[in-house]
């Protein structure tokens, strides 16, 4: 029930992305509207639109601004959106995992794809890097929540695999068949969690100079920054000195 996290190389682009309230609601407002039409509108009977929805919570996004997302998806005119993902690799040789949801294929793929040759990187075909990562169920809570070992205890009766605890937080792991019993167990001893996804999982990490991390973060930065990308997953280590500039920036 240990391990090695990657919370502090994801969250000084995660806090990135909050300071970008429009954006962020944007995208999370897509996926309540695409889970709710891929499922049922009620998030008891549909396990990715109440992930979807306590993500939008963790970002402080009002009830009535999901309720339309949700409401959109029964609606004659809502938007085909089409599930994409794209691997390819960055500086420094850094597998990277990107995950979309879009209403043109190819305007999307396009702009990938010029995003990685921008910075030097280089798309792939589907399966290039993803056999790098594991795909895991990842329910987050603060630090705040317990102790390290109270949260040990907790994930051994959630059923959860691993529990990673920092200064950051608490990361619960989970197999992805086991994600929806794990998440509730945890939801019924500790309350709503600060997201609840499946996630893909570096199974090792490249250590990057300085150098090619500033590129990659501008990579990382332009995918993010996109608004048909959702997310972005990365097998990179990156240096304190490097983390803490770009944290600043």
């Amino acid at each position: 029930m240990a391990g090695h996290s990657q919370f502090k190389n994801i969250m000084f682009r995660k806090n990135r992305q909050d300071a970008q309230k429009s954006k962020l609601f944007s995208k999370l407002s897509r996926e309540i509207t695409v889970a709710a039409k891929q499922g049922m509108p009620d998030p008891n009977h549909n396990p990715r639109l109440r992930a979807a929805i306590v993500a939008a919570k963790a970002q402080s996004m009002s009830k009535d601004v999901i309720d339309r997302a949700i409401k959109k998806s029964q609606g004659g005119d809502a938007e085909n959106y089409e599930e994409v993902r794209y691997e390819g690799f960055g500086p420094g040789g850094v597998a990277i995992i990107v995950e979309g949801l879009t209403d043109n294929r190819n305007r999307t793929a396009a702009d990938v794809r010029a995003a990685f040759s921008k910075y030097g990187g280089a798309l792939g075909e589907n399966g290039s890097v993803s056999f790098m990562f594991s795909r895991i169920g990842s329910i987050a809570y603060p630090a705040a929540a317990g102790s390290p070992d109270a949260m040990l205890e907790t994930a051994i009766e959630a059923g959860a695999d691993e529990v990673i605890s920092g200064e950051e937080g608490h990361e619960f792991l989970s197999r992805v068949e086991d994600f929806a019993a794990v998440r509730d167990a945890l939801e019924a001893k500790l309350g709503a969690a600060q997201s609840a996804k499946i996630v893909w999982r570096p199974s090792n990490t490249v250590q990057v100079s300085d150098a090619a991390g500033e590129t990659l973060s501008k990579l990382l930065d332009t995918l993010d920054d996109h608004d048909d990308i959702q997310n972005v997953y990365a097998n990179y280590e990156m240096s304190e000195a490097l983390m803490e500039k770009l944290s600043a920036a």
